[in-house]
């Protein structure tokens, strides 16, 4: 049995806390960006500039919330926790990318290993020779990832 591990060291592990921190302050700086945006547009070019402004971030918003539909609707025609190869999964994950990214790439919701809405969360994809990739998600971004490849005597007994 040979097993692949791709994953942060130990002072990246310890830096988790600090990326956690991160992620909620972009939680709490965009929509701080966006009210500050529409201040500014109204102190400078009044009602006219928070039309404007206000128009650019419902159409940002939809585009976001187009993207996150067309993902599900893929991800709705596939068995949950089924990726094609779980290798080249393995080669184009990166940490700090989303779970979203990640379905995206894969076109199927991964199987969720933990608990239900319990952080940090664990999903796993399996290809067809029995390869896995389990993810571990910290506040909705990928923190680690590690692939699992059967030994030769099972491929053997696969194939």
């Amino acid at each position: 049995m040979r097993r692949c591990r791709y994953a942060f060291s130990a002072g990246q592990r310890r830096a988790w806390p600090a990326k956690i921190a991160a992620m909620n302050f972009q939680k709490i700086f965009i929509p701080a960006a966006g009210v500050t945006a529409l201040a500014l547009a109204y102190y400078l070019y009044g009602w006219s500039g928070v039309a404007a402004i206000a128009t650019g971030l419902v159409m940002w918003m939809l585009l976001h919330f187009t993207r996150m539909m067309t993902v599900l609707k893929r991800a709705a025609n596939r068995p949950i926790g089924y990726v094609d190869s779980a290798v080249m999964l393995n080669a184009k994950l990166k940490p700090g990318v989303t779970l979203m990214h990640v379905i995206a790439m894969t076109r199927a919701l991964g199987k969720l290993q933990t608990v239900k809405d319990v952080q940090p969360e664990v999903f796993r994809w399996t290809d067809g020779t029995d390869s896995h990739v389990t993810c571990t998600f910290v506040g909705g971004k990928l923190a680690h990832h590690e692939l699992f490849r059967p030994g030769p005597a099972l491929q053997a007994s696969l194939g």
